[in-house]
């Protein structure tokens, strides 16, 4: 253990010598917060049970415990993940600009890296899928885990639309897209309008926070008041639309339930997001004290170095748990039981660990497809980003390499 401490402590001050002293490491505190909230959300509010039959079906703790739905307040980052987005996209922009870089090539990078990595997760569940059904799986089965693989897909396409759109929206007022968000949910609880108009929502919904991050990069939140009107009008906003507007407590998804607020998005969705963007923003301070030290810095700058391998694989990591704690003798709590008691969540937590180990497993094979080699400019030599700044790659340990610069 000892061992292992000396070299986390080597390997934190070396990364932490490599980051250029005017990075914003809140920046990317925040985006490592916001991942990390989607995983452990997904973890805990997402069942695989078995079937009489043999085979697994989805399940939520929060359709049988409706009591839980506070753990959804702080297990629901998208929007801090939105802020972020669109802080970095729109300060990336102005900065290529200044460069001389063609908006072409600025959104061709930060598209390329948003979904080089997707496509070996693609690849990889057609094969398992396919073979799958050839050894005569369940179809129910089968549907049940892609539906896990690829329904967190689908921010990612929105989030791609929202960076290509970073010229436009980088000077838009979060009023605007707020006004469609309460204009949609009128129209469809209130005038009896048709469903399928909701899902303007997800683009109007996420654009709100991502309007706000922009916002944040041309110095809207330089001072707290801005901030703590968020926090305050966000927070008093949510509670009056869950206590008296009819919307649901929980922030995600619950199987059965007649209305979701995040499936499309609700305005209740987008205040509470509106609260959450004003905390991130006025724990700044704290963050960045806190991440100055090297060993809190190093954890975050790896974990920004994987953040999309993580989120993408995180569901395959608790799915291959859960099959091969198939080969049991009986059902496993926690694993494939229904959460359906309070005993549940402890046998739950208990498997976090094992779910992150699989989760490592998945980031060893896969990690390259997310941290591709770029050449230095004006060389033909690989480099990475270290820490936002182009290192040849010969010259770092891998572990160095941290997060590529915005």
């Amino acid at each position: 253990m000892r061992k292992v401490r000396a070299r986390w402590s080597v390997l934190a001050d070396r990364v932490d010598a490599a980051t250029p002293a005017g990075r914003d490491r809140t920046v990317d505190t925040l985006r490592a917060f916001a991942i990390l909230g989607v995983v452990l959300g997904h973890w805990l509010v997402t069942a695989l049970t078995t079937t009489a039959d043999g085979g697994l079906s989805t399940a939520s703790p929060l359709s049988r415990m409706p009591w839980l739905a506070p753990v959804s307040w702080v297990l629901q980052t998208l929007a801090v993940f939105f802020l972020v987005g669109g802080h970095v996209a729109a300060r990336g922009h102005a900065a290529a600009r200044e460069r001389g870089v063609s908006y072409g090539a600025w959104v061709g990078q930060r598209l390329s890296r948003l979904f080089r990595p997707v496509a070996a997760v693609l690849a990889v569940w057609a094969v398992a899928a396919a073979g799958m059904l050839l050894g005569g799986a369940e179809q129910q089965t089968v549907h049940a885990l892609l539906r896990l693989v690829l329904s967190p897909l689908w921010f990612l396409l929105v989030f791609a639309v929202l960076t290509a759109a970073t010229p436009l929206v980088a000077r838009l007022n979060p009023l605007w897209p707020l006004a469609v968000v309460a204009g949609v949910d009128a129209w469809r609880f209130g005038l009896g309008g048709p469903e399928w108009v909701g899902w303007v929502n997800v683009a109007a919904g996420w654009l709100v926070p991502y309007a706000l991050g922009a916002a944040w990069s041309r110095g809207a939140f330089d001072r707290r008041t801005p901030a703590v009107l968020l926090l305050g009008g966000g927070a008093a906003g949510t509670a009056a639309l869950v206590l008296w507007g009819g919307y649901p407590a929980s922030m995600v998804g619950v199987p059965g339930a007649e209305v979701s607020n995040l499936n499309p998005p609700t305005l209740a969705a987008a205040a509470f997001g509106l609260a959450q963007c004003g905390l991130a923003l006025l724990l700044r301070g704290p963050v960045g004290r806190a991440v100055r030290r090297p060993r809190v810095w190093a954890a975050v700058a790896l974990a920004n170095l994987s953040a999309m391998t993580i989120f993408l694989w995180h569901q395959t990591a608790m799915m291959a748990v859960t099959t091969l704690g198939m080969l049991a003798p009986a059902d496993l709590p926690g694993l494939h039981t229904l959460p359906d008691s309070p005993l549940w969540i402890p046998a739950r937590l208990l498997w976090l660990p094992v779910f992150a180990a699989a989760l490592a497993v998945c980031w060893t094979a896969f990690r390259a497809y997310e941290q591709a080699r770029r050449p230095r400019r004006g060389t033909g030599t690989p480099s990475r980003t270290v820490a936002g700044s182009a290192v040849p790659a010969a010259g770092r340990p891998a572990a160095e390499e941290v997060i590529t610069h915005a």
